[in-house]
């Protein structure tokens, strides 16, 4: 028999299918160990034929008892490969723990020693004082071989299993994540907005939209879906935007469902992504719960997939390879005739037009479960707050209100976008500012350490206390992050307690879930973060929150920075009086008058959703056009300029025999010019919605003869930023 397979090299010269022979039976899906010129390789069988066109060499031996990629994720990989232009391989690897395939990490297992008979005891010598109290001490139960070596000599232990007297077994230990979170079992009454939800979801499978106000009971309605798929024996993946959700999540789940629920995000250590993708892969887990990956996760009957915020960015993947998690989970829900649930509190324009038009079926959540209104949301012109003589990053109203807020007990939550002390430093007389010596962007200042950091690459460099080109001395702060509102914070208020959430103050595995802890339990009265601390947690004692520079993400290069704002205005707001007391929300913005703002003040979903639309159909954004971003970059800048007029001459031909499907097309150099080191350039390509796949496959097929070992060419499909 003659197998197809891919070889495990990411590499597009390399993926493609080889043909091997074998004698033996091999199921597809399996790992195998194959020759591939000089070397002995791993790959996955894709297909098998009766016979090949070319010479063939012999599979060497099959790697796993069982495939370890099953039928479903085989034909995924195939679809991405054939619309999205993925290799197969890239697909194939997201579907295994890297550490799984590279073979370094497997079971922990514990040597567990028993005592074969209590008889025996009689057998060991009266002078083996050590040997007769280890097998007192194994008379009433079995101990751990390595809790007995600390206890006693390892020799001894060694004697009684070779004299017949113990004996030894070996043990699965789990590695289990966030052991200390169960979380308490509790019994809600549905109100009768979710009973409805529910029974709606539950008559078929299908798609749905939850549209549901920050607070309206998405989450319950999530569970009690995943309850009754699990009574007809399926199973279900649970998805959230941000792994710091994750452990809040987590608590109320393993409260419902225990140990059926596993957890895959990028956040686990090896071993413990090891163990829990096997008892999701062996089903000793029915329901999984992670970030984007985990649509990947290795069930199988699947019954629901629900993706929770799901206007986030966060789902689509911006690097190789590049996927959407929403065509994914598309995907698997047709091949499971499973149900699919969207949730937001301001869904996509995307998701809300497919669910308009009746692709989706919406779900409309008006209410909070609490009964109490969304908090009243304030907007301060600082403008205003200027020329009345204030300075301050700190508005009158909102430090008016902080006052009132600590001197109640209660609790803040200040967002701000922008992580670090400042955005850059310039020098006040020659204008110079320090920028990355592999990207084109400016460096960011972090006062904790000191240091001016890229925040695109990583590199750091000492701070400077002096312009390099011109000596001058007194150098300006840009743009307020996270650290630098800690610190004026801390001067106006300094007794009480301020708490910090952004990529800075998470770096290590558990400190997300111990900032969250720490503030839940009354720890801190304030909490400052960037984006991590807008989506899903729920403080009992939060009653304000302040949105410092509400602007900041509205003048991004990108179609959707209305939309983005909108939502994180709307979902940071939601964070305030979420339970008996009433929210106030306070919002600091240089353009007051902006129709975000407007629409946002009074969570106007309906009329933001009306007039982006409407602003989005007259100039041909998506959701009324597809856009195709053509990224093209290479170390040498001369060939990477040559590459993107190659691939614009191609496109421009394209255009002339499709000229009723590709609306326009533009080559330039991309808003950041240079990063890590590599030049870029991008030809955006806009499509008619309606005849998308006629002429995506074209393109496809153009762009890759531009592509070789100098130049990388990434494609991107409605890309979330255009940097």
């Amino acid at each position: 028999m003659v197998y197809e397979v891919i070889i495990d090299i990411s590499s597009s010269q390399t993926d493609k299918i080889y043909d091997y022979s074998a004698d033996f039976e091999i199921p597809c899906g399996s790992r195998v160990l194959v020759p591939f010129g000089k070397r002995k390789i791993q790959g996955f069988v894709i297909g098998k034929k009766e016979e090949s066109s070319y010479q063939t060499k012999n599979v060497i031996k099959i790697m796993d008892d069982k495939p370890l990629i099953s039928m479903e994720m085989l034909s995924l990989a195939k679809f991405l490969s054939k619309e999205r232009n993925l290799r197969l391989i890239d697909i194939l690897r997201l579907c295994i723990p890297s550490k799984i395939r590279g073979g370094k990490i497997g079971e922990l297992k514990k040597a567990f020693i028993t005592l074969k008979d209590e008889k025996l005891i009689e057998k060991i010598p009266k002078r083996a004082t050590a040997q007769r109290a280890i097998a007192e001490l194994l008379k009433e139960k079995g101990e751990y071989e390595s809790v007995l070596n600390k206890m006693f000599s390892p020799q001894s232990v060694k004697s009684l299993i070779e004299k017949g007297i113990a004996e030894r077994e070996y043990i699965r230990q789990l590695r289990t994540p966030y052991k200390n979170i169960e979380g308490k079992k509790t019994s809600l009454t549905l109100n009768t907005a979710q009973k409805n939800a529910i029974e709606k979801i539950m008559e078929s499978e299908g798609e749905y939209l939850i549209h549901g106000v920050t607070g309206s009971g998405k989450t319950e309605i999530y569970m009690r879906v995943i309850e009754e798929d699990l009574k007809r024996g399926r199973t279900a993946i649970m998805l959230v935007p941000e792994i710091s959700l994750t452990p809040q999540m987590l608590s109320l789940f393993r409260a419902r469902f225990g140990d059926m629920v596993g957890l895959l995000h990028s956040g686990l250590s090896d071993g413990e992504r090891f163990d829990e993708w096997q008892r999701l892969f062996y089903g000793e887990a029915k329901v999984v719960l992670g970030a984007r990956s985990a649509i990947f996760a290795p069930l199988t009957n699947l019954g629901v997939i629900i993706i929770d915020e799901e206007h986030d960015t966060s789902y689509i993947s911006e690097s190789n390879p590049r996927y959407f998690t929403h065509e994914i989970a598309r995907f698997r829900r047709q091949y499971n005739n499973a149900r699919l649930i969207f949730g937001s509190a301001t869904p996509s324009l995307e998701t809300y037009k497919r669910a308009k038009e009746g692709e989706y079926k919406l779900i409309t959540l008006k209410d909070r479960v609490n009964q109490r209104s969304l908090p009243e949301m304030q907007i301060v012109d600082m403008r205003k707050e200027i020329r009345q003589g204030n300075m301050s990053i700190f508005s009158n109203a909102l430090l008016k209100e902080l006052n009132e807020t600590i001197s109640q007990g209660n609790q803040a939550m200040l967002f701000i976008n922008r992580r670090g002390f400042a955005s850059f430093i310039r020098c006040r007389k020659c204008g110079y500012i320090p920028k990355c010596t592999d990207c084109e962007v400016s460096l960011t200042f972090h006062k904790d350490d000191n240091r001016l950091k890229c925040h695109y690459c990583g590199k750091q460099f000492y701070n400077i206390d002096e312009c390099p080109k011109c000596g001058f001395k007194h150098l300006k702060e840009g743009r307020i992050g996270t650290q630098k509102v800690v610190e004026e914070l801390q001067k106006l208020f300094p007794d009480i307690q301020i708490a910090r959430m952004d990529n800075d103050t998470v770096k290590g595995k558990n400190s997300h879930m111990d900032i969250l802890r720490s503030f839940a339990q009354g720890k801190a009265q304030v909490l400052v973060g960037t984006q991590m601390i807008v989506k899903g947690h729920d403080f009992k004692d939060v009653t304000l929150v302040g949105i410092l520079d509400a602007d900041l993400s509205l003048y991004f290069p990108d179609y959707r920075s209305n939309e983005k704002t909108f939502q994180l205005i709307t979902q940071v707001a939601g964070r305030a009086g979420r339970e008996k007391k009433q929210g106030r929300v306070i919002m600091q913005t240089y353009n007051p008058h902006h129709y975000v703002f407007r629409f946002a003040k009074i969570y106007d979903y309906y009329g933001f959703y009306d007039k982006e639309s409407n602003v989005r159909e007259l100039t041909n954004f998506p959701p009324y056009s597809v856009i195709i971003r053509i990224l093209i970059t290479s170390e040498d800048k001369q060939k990477a300029l040559t590459a993107t007029r190659q691939g614009y001459d191609k496109i421009r031909h394209l255009k002339s025999q499709n000229n009723d499907i590709i609306i326009r097309a533009q080559a330039m150099k991309a808003p950041i010019k240079r990063m890590m080191n590599k030049y870029r350039f991008q030809i955006v390509v806009w499509i008619d919605l309606q005849k998308e796949n006629e002429v995506l496959s074209k393109i496809y097929s153009e762009i890759r003869k531009i592509e070789n070992r100098n130049v990388s060419c990434f494609i991107e499909i409605n890309p979330t930023q255009m940097m």
